[in-house]
């Protein structure tokens, strides 16, 4: 029997910061529950569409690229990635270190469809360490890391950024990636970033939830010309961190439909506005 080729079966995005593993209880008790309710139940599906393996795109905080070296883009392909980067770390965040799987046959393809398809991310044949960027998310998502990974980083964390539709693009590309190969069949992806936060800034711990209700009513109706519409200065108003939006567009590019936000609460004690999504599939 002929080997069908790879589909994405289901999208899903989510805010990550410490505060959301290491001090839960610091949230007012209904945004926790609703924030970890929605974590639930994005666990739930992503068993239930039981997939070969996840894409999981995201920014990293410094730990394996720094200004010396940032790309825009970064494709992973090893078998498997420590996280947290250091015993500390994982203490910090109250995620036990680990070894999280990889899938480097779909991490190689992705690699080399996107070189393919005019993309020039790096590629990180080994060594990639995660920190919060995945450990948070996945410590609710696949706690006991079942799924094998692809990371994607995108830069999100320091100018000059790859623009708004660069990154959907991305996405896109992702997609036609997927469907061209047979390794993966099922293939879930996994956004993690935003929304509105400082990062090492006197406003850090606010929340600009004015932002974060826009973005959120732009994502859940898939209309791209609204979608797409912001500049880095428009961005700049929620925060630094909130650049990290482009791994949300990735996912949209990826899918192309609209999502369900199953979550947001601002909660200036996990210093974001955390929102939990998934895609109408």
């Amino acid at each position: 029997m002929a080997e069908t080729t790879g589909r994405i079966v289901g999208a899903f995005t989510a805010s990550h910061s410490p505060g959301i593993t290491a001090w839960p209880e610091r949230a007012e008790p209904a945004k926790r529950e609703a924030v970890e309710s929605a974590f639930t139940e994005v666990r739930r599906r992503i068993d239930e569409l039981a997939p070969d393996a996840i894409v999981a795109v995201s920014v990293e905080h410094f730990t394996n690229f720094h200004l010396g070296n940032l790309p825009a883009f970064a494709v992973a392909t090893s078998d498997s990635y420590l996280g947290p980067v250091t015993e500390e770390m994982g203490e910090f965040l109250n995620v036990a270190q680990r070894q999280y799987p990889g899938h480097s046959a779909l991490g190689r393809h992705v690699y080399e469809f996107a070189l393919q398809s005019d993309f020039d991310p790096a590629l990180v044949e080994g060594g990639l360490e995660f920190d919060e960027n995945f450990c948070v998310p996945f410590k609710h998502l696949d706690p006991e890391s079942k799924h094998p990974l692809v990371p994607i980083i995108v830069n999100g964390v320091n100018p000059p950024w790859p623009t708004v539709s660069r990154c959907h693009d991305f996405g896109r590309m992702i997609r036609r990636a997927v469907e061209a190969q047979t390794a993966a069949q099922r293939v879930v992806v996994v956004a993690t970033g935003g929304l509105s936060h400082w990062v090492g800034l006197p406003e850090s711990g606010k929340v600009n939830e004015e932002f974060d209700r826009d973005f959120i009513a732009r994502f859940e109706s898939a209309d791209e010309s609204r979608l797409l519409d912001y500049t880095a200065e428009e961005i700049d108003a929620a925060g630094n961190g909130a650049h990290e939006i482009r791994t949300w567009l990735v996912a949209a590019g990826a899918v192309q439909v609209p999502f369900d936000v199953l979550a947001y609460e601002p909660v200036p004690e996990w210093l974001t506005g955390t929102a939990v999504a998934a895609a109408r599939l």
